[in-house]
């Protein structure tokens, strides 16, 4: 069997436990694309994998057998074609967020990567292989919430599908600003003709202005739920048990975004008048190519924090864990 050199896990644990072997060439199936991988973004689903998903209730956990091959985001070339493919050849270059969210079956840190055809668009000319790994599942998570859902999977955790709301002329608070899906949100919500209002360490202050944010909060500084008020919507990309503080700077009719688990306010929602949703992530191409154009067009950059060799994921996840991180960071083949 053919073999190539991958990142793998034999256990749950901390980044220690990525380990740079040898694993077994993906087979190609009818439908997918075999990619040679040249650079891989990271993503909080990365660690959550690595950690074992410890912060889910026990009864949600995944039962995925070792070795594991973690990851998402890949942009490379286009190796083999499988049976029935069209719109793709071998020699196109391609990024891609890769089976998400069917856990452990991506297998982005890998020199290969076998995947659906319609996980795959066509990379951005002019964009190299760094940023456009980057893009996928920061780009779809921001495009997800705030342009088009673009699929009908139910969240289980919500009885209402997730909607975005019409963004042009309306104010928009992102808390996270800096980070991945946040310094993307910042620039589609502008794209899309929002007042944007971006929240982050005051070190990221220069950088936010220049993507194109209209006010800058230092959360170090100042509670952003004590200085703003009167938003149409608040995109919380950090989410999680705190994310109800927001409630009260949002105008009755507005929404909260809460990119992570733990919203448990919805009583004081509910009288305030505020739609709360959110929603999964879920690998799309079409979205991909669309993003894709925006990116080629130079209207949305993508930031990067940081390069690591593949053999080096630990050092990547140690930085991800420090951090303070501005845009993404990246694997490279």
């Amino acid at each position: 069997m053919e073999q190539m050199k991958a990142i793998r896990l034999h256990a749950y644990g901390g980044p220690e436990v990525l380990r740079y072997e040898d694993a077994p060439m993906p087979e190609l199936k009818d439908g997918q694309l075999l990619v040679r991988v040249h650079a891989i973004g990271i993503n909080p689903p990365d660690w959550y994998l690595r950690e074992g998903y410890k912060m889910l209730p026990p009864e949600w956990r995944p039962n995925i057998p070792f070795p594991i091959i973690p990851g998402t985001d890949v942009s490379g070339v286009v190796a083999a074609v499988g049976k029935g493919v069209q719109g793709f050849s071998a020699g196109d270059e391609v990024f891609s967020m890769v089976r998400f969210p069917s856990v452990g079956e991506s297998a982005a840190y890998a020199e290969f990567v076998a995947a659906p055809a319609s996980d795959f668009a066509h990379k951005p000319a002019g964009i190299d292989h760094i940023h456009a790994a980057a893009a996928p599942m920061a780009g779809l998570t921001a495009w997800q919430f705030l342009i088009e859902l673009g699929h009908d999977v139910q969240n289980p955790l919500q009885a209402h599908k997730h909607h975005p709301v019409p963004l042009n002329g309306k104010k928009v608070l992102v808390n996270g600003a800096a980070g991945g899906v946040g310094h993307l949100a910042v620039q589609l919500a502008k794209w899309k003709g929002a007042h944007v209002i971006a929240v982050a360490s005051g070190k990221h202050e220069a950088f936010l202005h220049s993507i194109g944010a209209d006010e800058f909060i230092d959360y170090t500084k100042q509670a952003p739920e004590a200085v703003v008020q009167d938003l149409d919507l608040v995109l919380d990309t950090l989410g999680g048990p705190h994310t109800g503080r927001f409630l009260k700077t949002i105008k009755r009719g507005g929404a909260l975004f809460p990119v992570f688990l733990g919203f448990s306010d919805a009583e004081e929602a509910a009288q305030r008048g505020i739609i709360v949703s959110s929603t999964q992530v879920r690998s799309n191409g079409t979205q991909l190519e669309e993003f894709g154009r925006l990116l080629a067009a130079g209207t949305i950059n993508v930031a990067i924090d940081s390069t690591f060799p593949l053999a080096d994921a630990q050092k990547a996840h140690e930085r991800a864990a420090n951090g303070h991180i501005q845009g993404k960071i990246v694997l490279t083949v």
